[in-house]
């Protein structure tokens, strides 16, 4: 949750008080929690995984998809990858599975939807 008093950008704040929060460690991605930033500060990285009574609990007569994102102990797999800043805020950075599922049931890559955006002078 960002706060407005928080003059920083580029995040999405950290977590709501009635929310607990860690992040998974991603070795075959390169992202752990004793990582640090360009001057060797700490600066943990890796899957957030949220709990608490405010989360999402399961998806609605799907129990084999509701296994693959909250494990036994009740965590929230998000698939978005993040890094811890100083001031407890968080910032995604990645997504574990960069790939999305649209409503008529076709499979999308954002990255190459993302380059073709971005090389375009009407977006720019």
């Amino acid at each position: 949750m960002t706060w407005t008093n928080d003059p920083e950008t580029g995040h999405v704040g950290g977590p709501y008080p009635t929310c607990e929060i860690k992040l998974i460690d991603l070795p075959d991605m390169n992202y752990t929690s004793d990582d640090r930033d360009e001057n060797g500060n700490p600066a943990p990285r890796g899957e957030i995984c949220i709990r608490g009574n405010n989360c999402f609990k399961g998806y609605f007569d799907l129990p084999d998809k509701t296994k693959e994102t909250v494990d036994p102990h009740g965590w929230v797999h998000t698939g978005d990858i993040a890094v811890i800043l100083p001031n407890g805020a968080i910032k995604i950075i990645d997504r574990k599975k960069n790939i999305f599922k649209l409503s008529q049931g076709e499979y999308i890559v954002p990255d190459k939807l993302e380059t073709k955006f971005a090389s375009s002078d009407l977006v720019k």
